[in-house]
């Protein structure tokens, strides 16, 4: 199994807190000397306190995963749903900019939202998130993002399988039935994307599920534009419903009840939401194990090179298949 190497760059190297607080300052921003980790894994998030002012919400990128052009594209969008009065929380322009580099770290800085996770499965909540959505959608679809990913098979399903098997992250006696049972879960998900048949794509949220949801004030609050790519509609729904068919088919049709103020919602999509359930599953096991040169994935995540884990996720998978099986949430 894959062991942390003693040569392999560890990610974020020297960024203490003496030198969060230098890059802000060189912004001509005023520190009081606080500086508060918040959870994040992929990058690296920090509460920054300022005199006199409000904390700040201090981002750094894990160096490689995207281009430049491909955060400024984030940025972007993000300035473009909050001009159309969307309540999404976008990086400060400061000094003409919103991506700042300092030596081998790239960083953006942005204003603190306040707000609690939303009620899951109460229609009022999932109305308002669904009109939310709605708009943002329309915004999403009247241009293309260029430098971002593109949500596909390949990608989400089919590459993290290969890197999981060549890079033997499974116990030997395990690997083939992984195999297997991964080679049926991809034949489903293909089917269900044939299906579904040529449905729309635009820009999305891309990860968006009720962490990344501040509720305050009767409104949804949207954060974290990380993972913003090209995909369709359902990709920004299917996390924000849960439980059997039939609370599935309530909680969808309420997100829908707001969405469809704003926007059609295309029904071929309901095909979908169990694929892309299953193109999580496999590209959270992959991410994973791609980063665990990061000490900080290993000890947030250390049941995950137990060969208990893996048996665990071959019948997830198992039970995925079967899923893909079944008939396709039909709404009422």
């Amino acid at each position: 199994m894959p062991t942390m190497s003693d040569t392999a760059p560890v990610p974020f190297d020297g960024l203490d807190p003496d030198r969060i607080i230098a890059v802000v300052e060189a912004l001509g921003l005023h520190c009081d000397g606080r500086v508060l980790a918040l959870n994040s894994y992929e990058n690296r998030v920090f509460r920054v306190g300022r005199e006199d002012d409000t904390p700040l919400v201090l981002k750094f990128y894990r160096s490689g995963r995207w281009t430049d052009a491909a955060i400024a594209e984030e940025h972007a969008f993000a300035a473009e749903l909050r001009a159309a009065d969307l309540s999404v929380v976008a990086p400060l322009a400061l000094h003409g900019a919103t991506l700042h580099h300092d030596g081998d770290f790239r960083f953006a800085l942005f204003p603190m939202q306040g707000g609690h996770a939303p009620e899951p499965g109460d229609r009022d909540t999932l109305r308002q998130i669904g009109r939310t959505l709605g708009r943002m959608h329309a915004v999403g679809a009247s241009a293309a993002f260029v430098h971002r990913a593109t949500l596909s098979i390949e990608a989400m399903a089919i590459a993290p399988v290969r890197y999981l098997l060549e890079a033997h992250w499974l116990p030997p006696s395990l690997e083939e039935n992984f195999e297997a049972v991964c080679h049926l879960l991809i034949d489903g998900i293909e089917d269900a994307f044939e299906n579904a048949g040529d449905v729309a794509t635009l820009r999305l949220h891309g990860d968006c599920h009720l962490g990344n949801i501040l509720w305050r004030d009767g409104a949804a609050h949207f954060v974290d534009l990380d993972d913003a790519l090209t995909g369709p509609a359902m990709q920004d729904l299917w996390m924000l419903f849960s439980g059997d068919a039939a609370a599935q088919r309530q909680q969808l049709g309420w997100l829908l009840e707001g969405y469809e103020t704003f926007r059609r919602f295309d029904r071929r999509e309901l095909h979908l939401i169990e694929a892309l359930r299953a193109m999580r599953l496999l590209h959270y096991h992959a991410w994973i194990a791609r980063r665990w040169h990061d000490p900080a994935f290993p000890a947030a995540f250390p049941w995950f090179d137990s060969p208990r884990h893996w048996e665990s996720v071959i019948t997830q998978l198992q039970e995925q298949v079967s899923t893909l099986r079944e008939p396709t949430l039909v709404l009422e």
